[in-house]
């Protein structure tokens, strides 16, 4: 799927290339499924924290096979949506028996951003009071899910609709309220029994950003990893220092070249997995050249769990 101008889903285009050829350190991996993520909306108009040159290929995470036949999981520097893809030897993990390419794609780019938002992040203390916006998607899903694991007193979930909250709850959650930004502050505290909240694990933006300040306790953290919303926001360092309040930002990107920070919270994701403490949340499936609908999709926040294209 080729953009070829940037703009909305409309702009993605079924297109014949040549097959890529592996350069120095990296690996060929005929792909059966490639993972859609939000950022890819973003790559698509340009307006990521990473720039783009046209012709682009979106998608950065794919499941296939090497050309031995070893079942992989990887991440790519784009070129995802695509029958072959290339990666790094360094970002490429064989995939344990049992696990299939939709479950590893809904643990590695989501898993292992849900995993450091805790770990590396937030520096989470036992007992702490968190708060996962979006829990019904692919990173906020895992991010649930690992809670309890993480060592967290309560969880403390948002969506958009009944059903997404139904799910949250389900997957572990011990309240979940209504995401709108509007009073949005005040439901947080209510649902962590009138006190506020220590964390918070933010990817729209704009005004939830800002309701989810105002939910802060002292000492409070708040983790952005996304800016769904497409809306900046504004901080003065005067505000921060009055509640002792810290904003982190993070980009799964910056841990490429660090296995150290990769190799083993996958592990540790995967193992959980395959002992069932933790249920990757699969979303639609779509063939390669549906690739659009699957952006609409996405962007109308009309989807639950992880999105896959299906192309081998």
């Amino acid at each position: 799927m080729l953009v070829n101008e940037w703009g909305g889903p409309e702009v993605l285009e079924l297109a014949e290339l040549p097959e890529p050829e592996p350069g120095d350190g990296q690996v060929r991996i005929r792909v059966s499924a490639a993972g859609v993520n939000f950022a890819d909306t973003h790559a698509r108009e340009n307006s990521y924290i990473a720039k783009y040159e046209l012709p682009m290929v979106p998608g950065t995470e794919v499941a296939g096979t090497l050309d031995d036949g070893t079942r992989v999981v990887a991440l790519t520097q784009g070129g995802g949506y695509a029958e072959y893809a290339l990666a790094e030897r360094s970002q490429v993990w064989p995939l344990p028996g049992g696990l299939g390419d939709h479950e590893a794609l809904a643990l590695l780019i989501q898993g292992l951003t849900a995993w450091h938002l805790y770990r590396t992040c937030a520096r989470l203390a036992g007992g702490e009071t968190v708060v996962v916006h979006s829990a019904a998607g692919g990173t906020g899903s895992v991010a649930v899910q690992l809670g309890r694991h993480m060592g967290a007193g309560r969880v403390v979930a948002t969506a958009s609709s009944e059903e997404k909250r139904a799910l949250a709850l389900e997957l572990g959650a011990d309240a979940a309220v209504d995401g709108a930004p509007g009073g949005l502050a005040e439901r947080l505290i209510e649902a962590n029994a009138g006190e506020h909240v220590d964390v918070v694990f933010e990817m729209a933006g704009g005004r939830v950003f800002e309701e989810s300040m105002k939910a802060l306790a002292p000492l409070g953290r708040i983790v952005v990893y996304g800016i769904a919303g497409r809306e900046q926001v504004e901080l003065r360092t005067g505000a921060l220092m009055r509640r002792s309040h810290a904003v982190i930002g993070f980009w799964l990107m910056h841990l490429l070249g660090r296995p150290e920070m990769m190799d083993g919270p996958l592990a540790e994701l995967f193992e959980l997995a395959a002992a069932g403490d933790l249920r990757p949340q699969l979303g639609g499936v779509y063939a390669l050249d549906d690739a659009r609908r699957a952006h609409e999709d996405l962007e109308a926040r009309r989807t639950t769990g992880k999105l896959v294209l299906k192309v081998a």
